[in-house]
């Protein structure tokens, strides 16, 4: 079933640039087409579950430290996370143990041997490089694409503020940006073979040699890291094979359409999901980005913002995006695992910031983290008092409770915690309005508890 999209006229065309290299512009321009032709969504009955996915061999034989030195470790570091009210690069977030997620992504790569590469936006690229100081680490500016009018898919003019026409295209964009710029061409020429991307928010997504031995070994082009859906999973991009010609694809949920929710929240019938942990073999890629004119046709994402993040009142405008695990069906016979969850630790609420920085993550010394449990329990705070950074940490100011033994922590109103409180099976806070509840150092919370 397609998605409605509007019937407008040719947007302004884009002229290529330094900064909007011809492979760049075409790229976008196909975009563009491919949100006025529709279809925008992945219909449930185009495509097949994919019910059983390999684990990662136990006893699988790690790479060489001589193919780990050959190795590119990309983060994906172009995120603001403006839903938990940042307005400087997740990256440069506190995480957990005292380090950044930029800290830590960097501490992973050095662990390994690997050779780090972070993909920042326009809008985190200096705070970033201000962050490095004097570390070596490569930085690759990813491209940035015009808005879109939601009512005719025209760019967007904010003649008083320039900077909010403009928008990243989504980590897709990588795969581009590593041709246009040539750092490809010069990786090749170095003798790297193959690169490992991860979010920059996702501190499980560390180079695992294991990992890289299984990838080296199956021969494929690609690899594709997935984990097991939980009940707190319903959204994320899911693997199933497309009946046309049975490829494995990415939905994601934008892609979904809302006649067929309740199979894509279906965690029995959609088993996994992308944690966007993705592995490839460079001479692949460069061969991948020749067939397709210097970018990678990929499937395209209409988000629907407003021009300006911060007023929900301005102008309707569409983001157009493409996810990097969408490049599964760019490859001949890519390989999907799953792993443990502990390879999937990422950050986008501050419920998920909560879990992270408590006691059901564990850091070595080399900045990899485990998981203490292979289902992480639900957390809801209410957005009221909890959504922003600031609240999270006024409300936790000695940090957050210990939730191992949690089985679910729901907290309504605004509940202010102590030291050393500990959260044991299923916990519900309740604090009624215009009531400031407190729990004591030392407290064992355990069922309803009203205030």
């Amino acid at each position: 079933m397609s998605g409605s999209t509007p019937a407008a006229a040719t947007p302004l065309p884009l002229a290529p640039t330094r900064a909007l290299p011809p492979a760049f512009v075409r790229a976008f321009e196909r975009a563009v087409e491919a949100a006025r032709r529709g279809p925008r969504y992945v219909s449930e009955d185009s495509v097949e579950p994919v019910s059983k996915i390999p684990r990662l061999p136990p006893d699988g034989a790690p790479a060489e430290p001589a193919e780990l030195a050959r190795t590119v470790f990309i983060k994906l570091s172009g995120g603001q996370g403006t839903t938990m009210g940042m307005r400087a690069p997740k990256g440069l977030l506190h995480a957990a143990d005292g380090m950044t997620f930029l800290d830590i992504a960097l501490k992973q790569a050095e662990t390994v041997g690997a050779t780090p590469l972070l993909m920042n936006s326009f809008a985190t690229d200096r705070a970033v490089r201000a962050a490095l100081g004097d570390r070596r680490v490569g930085c690759l500016l990813q491209h940035r694409a015009p808005k879109l009018r939601q009512s005719d898919l025209t760019p967007v003019r904010v003649p008083e503020a320039p900077a909010l026409e403009w928008c990243p295209p989504g980590h897709a964009d990588l795969y581009t940006s590593l041709g246009t710029t040539g750092r490809l061409e010069r990786f090749l020429a170095r003798g790297y073979r193959y690169a490992f991307l991860s979010n920059i928010d996702n501190v499980g997504g560390a180079p695992d040699p294991r990992i890289l031995g299984h990838f080296i070994r199956s021969g494929a082009p690609f690899l594709m890291e997935a984990v097991r859906r939980t009940a707190a999973d319903w959204k994320g991009g899911q693997i199933v094979r497309r009946r046309a010609d049975g490829r494995l694809i990415l939905r994601e949920t934008a892609q979904c359409d809302p006649a067929d929710a309740r199979w894509y929240q279906d965690t029995e019938r959609h088993r996994y999901f992308n944690t966007n942990n993705l592995w490839l073999r460079l001479d692949a890629l460069a061969e991948a980005l020749e067939r397709g004119g210097g970018f990678l046709p990929l499937p395209t994402i209409l988000n629907p913002k407003t021009v300006d993040p911060r007023d929900p009142a301005s102008t309707p405008v569409f983001h157009l995006e493409q996810a990097a695990g969408s490049a599964i069906e760019a490859f001949a016979d890519p390989v999907v695992v799953e792993v443990s969850r502990g390879r999937f630790a990422a950050v986008k609420t501050t419920a998920h910031l909560l879990i992270l920085r408590s006691d059901l993550y564990e850091f070595d010394a080399g900045g990899r983290v485990s998981a203490r449990r292979e289902t992480m329990p639900p957390v809801d705070l209410d957005p009221a008092y909890y959504r922003f950074i600031q609240d999270l940490e006024s409300r936790f100011p000695h940090g957050p409770p210990s939730l191992v033994a949690c089985d679910r922590l729901r907290v309504e109103g605004d509940v202010r915690f102590g030291d050393r409180v500990v959260c044991e099976g299923e916990v519900e806070i309740t604090a009624r309005p215009g009531v400031v509840a407190r729990i004591p150092d030392d407290t064992r919370l355990t069922g309803a508890i009203e205030f």
